[in-house]
């Protein structure tokens, strides 16, 4: 647990000042005061996925992606663009140490949206966060399976988000997540609680955004939350996922839909240049 390695963490250097934490409360809607309880982490779990959105544009495009504190939160805040995984967590886990929080980082392999008896590295960062002696996961950053509110970490059967249920299941030391989706359970990843540095994060962010076989140098994944649903972005492929009735799929034959989409349902200031415009057409003609 996290009073094991007490003092042995990533976020132990990462504070915001007032005026960044006021910046970010801003950028995610959050009013009134933050206070030291689980109805603040609940409120910020629900309002960061929904203002920040997952996405991978950047390596997509070629650009590199900085996981200091400085360099995520002036592109997920100041200049109004989402990220992936580390970019996501790292920001949230400063904001909730800067708070007052106990929160440490940890690594997962996934195993969602992958071949059958593909292994991957541990890509995926997520949080820890110990409050009044429970053990609390948080993820702002696994794209439309990210779930919209903490898990507690030893629970035992369904824990329901309101978007999703979910439950976490101890197995030899190590912990397996799974998300219930049309009636079947399935697995999103496995992880152990040894505590991650920002070291860690990112040698395997260069990975995935060096490797050719990386998915995100190859397919546009952009993924953001709303109080009914979720809205999904693969390639020229848009979902909208909704809590209630099916969801609704849209085939996008044009790279000005594409971009219309990121701009509007995902609220994201795109970059200027015509990489990511060539990006898209090349999705557009090979899946068309």
């Amino acid at each position: 647990m996290i009073s094991k390695q007490k003092g042995i963490s990533l976020f132990n250097d990462l504070k915001l000042d007032k005026v960044s934490m006021k910046a970010y409360f801003k950028r995610i809607g959050f009013v009134g005061k933050a206070e030291l309880n689980l109805e603040t982490i609940k409120r910020l779990h629900a309002l960061h996925p929904e203002a920040i959105p997952f996405e991978n544009i950047d390596p997509l495009i070629g650009v590199p992606v900085g996981l200091s504190l400085e360099h995520v939160f002036q592109k997920l805040v100041d200049r109004g663009r989402g990220g992936f995984c580390f970019e996501q967590n790292v920001l949230f886990g400063a904001v909730l140490r800067t708070l007052g929080f106990n929160v440490v980082g940890l690594s997962a392999r996934v195993f969602w949206e992958i071949k059958e008896g593909e292994i991957r590295p541990r890509d995926h960062m997520l949080l820890l966060l110990d409050l009044d002696g429970i053990s609390y996961l948080l993820d702002v950053g696994f794209g439309s399976a990210s779930f919209s509110a903490p898990l507690v970490l030893d629970q035992e059967g369904i824990q329901d988000t309101g978007h999703n249920q979910y439950r976490i299941s101890l197995v030899s030391g190590f912990y397996y997540l799974e998300i219930l989706i049309k009636g079947t359970w399935r697995l999103m990843h496995r992880f152990g609680l040894e505590h991650q540095m920002l070291a860690d994060y990112e040698v395997v962010s260069w990975y995935l955004c060096t490797h050719p076989q990386s998915l995100f140098i190859k397919d546009l994944m952009v993924a953001k939350s709303f109080s009914d649903g979720r809205y999904a972005l693969h390639n020229n492929q848009f979902t909208v996922h909704r809590k209630e009735g099916k969801s609704i799929k849209k085939k996008l034959h044009t790279v000005e839909e594409i971009i219309e989409i990121l701009k509007n349902n995902f609220a994201i200031n795109l970059p200027a240049g015509e990489e990511l415009k060539i990006k898209l057409q090349g999705f557009i003609e090979s899946k068309p």
